[in-house]
């Protein structure tokens, strides 16, 4: 019997050899199998109220994410990471996120995925499937990021100018996964404090095993007046909009600079459009080219492709040769665009896809 792919209102949904199997819904839904691949908040669903027989559904996700999704205030009921079929699959892109294999070779899903190393993360694992379902959050061409080393050694440069000036300095990325990559590559620089929530997931990475430099958080540090306008220092925070109040106030009040990291800032007009002082390309998620990697290494007969640039990217792999498909709702390829596609004009798009 030959799986049967669609994307409903909930999300990807795959029919196959008579189990439902339900990826990253965004809601509950009936399926045999619900499969979280990370806890980033689009990837979660809160339960609607009391539990719901015709709904029960066996959970797979990861030790980690589960853990880090209760912090989050969702609840992955009885998640399991082992069941008959199925076999989950480093993804590379925050701690404890997993791609889906299906039935040994039927289908690998690849949820968000990144096959570069950094720091504590390690490569996605590949493996070959005959049918592949990728993510195409930067799934054209425009997007191939520097190396990643280039990038520390830029933000270093701009930290230490800031240094020289007395300034502090704000390092913004996403509070789960960007934030304790930042608190890596630049905990050797002192004082270095930590937004709470910032503060809240290192926490939990590192009761995960991922020993992340201690510090104080921002809270503290603000109640025992340890932030000064005239000497510098350095605060990882949650990448904000220039115009949140949180960074207005560390603006006013310490003279702040603000260096946000973003896989869209290969855009030369991101920095205006989210107006900060610097940003930087830096992503958890794969480029164009390590997106087409990804699919000459899983030789799939179909691949579908999903989030983000969806059509383009479907579009710019059947030129070299794959049989690609995008997995668009019916609202999406009637109207030919795709749900959640970056816009230059949408701040949403920017931090829902990072």
């Amino acid at each position: 019997m030959i799986a049967q792919i669609s994307f409903s209102q909930c999300g990807i949904l795959i029919d196959s050899s008579g189990k439902k199997i339900s990826l990253d819904p965004h809601k509950e839904t009936h399926s045999d199998i619900i499969f979280v691949s990370h806890a980033h908040t689009d990837h979660l669903y809160k339960k609607c109220g009391a539990k719901n027989k015709a709904l029960e559904s066996k959970t797979l996700a990861s030790r980690e994410t589960s853990i880090i999704a209760e912090a989050r205030g969702y609840t992955l009921s009885d998640s399991q990471e082992e069941y008959d079929g199925f076999k989950l699959i480093d993804s590379g892109h925050i701690l404890g996120s997993k791609g889906l294999l299906v039935n040994r070779d039927e289908i690998y899903y690849t949820g968000d995925i990144s096959i570069k190393e950094r720091a504590f993360m390690r490569p996605a694992l590949i493996p070959q499937a005959q049918t592949l379902i990728i993510e195409s959050t930067f799934g054209r061409p425009e997007y191939v990021f520097p190396d990643l080393q280039e990038v520390i050694h830029n933000a270093n440069k701009i930290i230490s100018e800031m240094y020289d000036k007395g300034i502090p300095v704000l390092l913004m990325g996403y509070p789960l996964g960007k934030a304790q990559l930042l608190t890596e590559f630049f905990g050797h620089w002192d004082p270095l404090y930590l937004y709470d929530a910032v503060y809240n997931m290192n926490s939990i990475y590192s009761k995960l095993g991922i020993r992340l430099k201690h510090t104080v958080k921002h809270s503290t540090a603000e109640d025992q007046n340890l932030l000064s306008k005239n000497k510098p220092w350095i605060m990882i925070s949650p990448l904000f909009h220039g115009r949140n109040g949180f960074v207005r106030r560390m603006k006013e009040r310490y003279g702040a600079v603000t260096i946000g990291f973003s896989g869209w800032a290969i855009n030369t007009n991101y920095k205006f459009m989210m107006g900060l002082d610097y940003t930087l390309p830096m992503s958890d998620h794969c480029d164009y080219k390590d997106l087409v990697q990804v699919v000459r290494q899983c030789n799939p007969k179909k691949v579908y492709t999903f989030h983000g640039f969806t059509i383009d990217f479907a579009r710019r792999l059947r030129k070299l040769g794959f049989d690609a498909d995008p997995l668009l709702d019916k609202d999406e390829s009637r109207q030919g665009r795709v749900k959640n596609a970056p816009v230059i004009s949408s701040l949403d798009n920017y931090m829902k896809n990072e």
